[in-house]
């Protein structure tokens, strides 16, 4: 299970905190990966983006896999 925590999550946030977008790109959110990257490199020209470059950060790190259909709830 990845949620809140998980060796997934902070190695997400950490290249999120390098490259704004990366840490969705690992995480398989490809659409997310690119807004971040665009909305961090277009407000850093009014020197705003460290707002998305945040908010990029925490996405990931608070990042929580959709569970499989039908395989929620039960155990093995």
């Amino acid at each position: 299970m990845n949620g809140q925590g998980t060796a997934g999550n902070v190695i997400a946030a950490l290249a999120s905190f390098f490259i704004p977008g990366l840490g969705q790109l690992i995480q398989g959110s490809w659409l997310k990966a690119i807004v971040f990257f665009i909305l961090t490199a277009l407000f850093w020209l009014v020197l705003l983006g460290w707002i998305f470059h945040l908010w990029s950060i925490i996405d990931a790190a608070l990042y929580e896999a959709p569970e499989r259909r039908g395989f929620r709830n039960y155990t093995y």
